[in-house]
């Protein structure tokens, strides 16, 4: 993708219109509601965000167009799935969105072709490493990964050579009101964030205020990572009790850390 082009798919990115935090959240609402006046307003004032994304895409040789354009079908998806509710920006759901789209498009229109179940192989490595280093805190090693996936070593060292590098979680894609956006932000288990023991002690000191069966769920889910499903099935209540546990757990955490 040689030089960076002013125009792109016959857009003027030089013009592009900046939008505010509250601007962000009123036109979410609008489209929430169905407007489709003010959706057509938010992507044009999130495309500075996909430009933003493709830029690290510099080294590749597809045409800056074709990349931007499907920048815009991941942006596109992120704003249809977004859940406010979540309190979390904007931009820190859509760039891991936006960045998937592409390196899918990178992905499955290569040159050299990758078998389905290459693919299917390296990205059950890659899962069961991210899980490895969550409950561990260290890479598991060749063999361990193999024992885990019940996979041998040269499969998994040979499906991993198959396809692009996995992003890292640490590197930088976007900027936002002078704050770094890595790709770990869109990950809730942020053990080696800055001032971690602080907000230990606070979630700590919040899930004491909890009943034992709330606190036991809390922990289940994002301590030790286990599914609503999982959750569900070791305290032998459904999938939508644990849900509804969950929320109403949260929701006092979150009144608690707030005072």
């Amino acid at each position: 993708m040689a030089g960076y082009k002013v125009e792109i798919c016959g857009v003027n990115t030089s013009k592009l219109p900046i939008l505010s935090k509250e601007e962000k959240e009123i036109l979410m609402k609008q489209i929430k509601a169905g407007d489709s006046e003010a959706r057509e307003k938010f992507i044009k004032g999130n495309l500075r965000l996909v430009l933003s994304v493709i830029s690290r895409f510099s080294g590749s040789s597809e045409n800056v167009d074709d990349l931007f354009q499907v920048g815009c079908i991941g942006l596109i998806k992120a704003i249809d799935n977004f859940d406010m509710s979540q309190q979390v920006m904007f931009s820190t759901y859509a760039c891991p969105m936006i960045i998937g789209e592409i390196r899918r498009y990178l992905r499955d229109f290569n040159s050299i072709r990758v078998s389905r179940s290459l693919r299917d192989t390296a990205y059950k490595a890659i899962y069961a490493k991210e899980a490895y280093l969550r409950k561990n805190n260290r890479e598991p090693s060749i063999s361990e990964l193999a024992e885990e996936i019940g996979i041998s070593k040269e499969d998994i060292v040979f499906a991993m050579d198959a396809i692009q590098s996995p992003v890292s979680l640490y590197e930088p894609v976007y900027t936002e009101g002078g704050d770094t956006l890595c790709i770990m932000d869109q990950v809730s288990d942020k053990k080696n964030g800055e001032e971690q023991w602080v907000e230990q002690i606070a979630l700590s000191d919040a899930i004491k205020k909890l009943p034992e069966r709330e606190s036991k769920i809390i922990k289940m889910r994002f301590y030790e990572g286990k599914t609503q499903m999982e959750a569900a099935k070791e305290l032998s209540i459904s999938q939508a009790q644990i849900s509804r546990i969950e929320k109403s757990a949260l929701k006092t955490m979150r009144n608690y850390l707030s005072k």
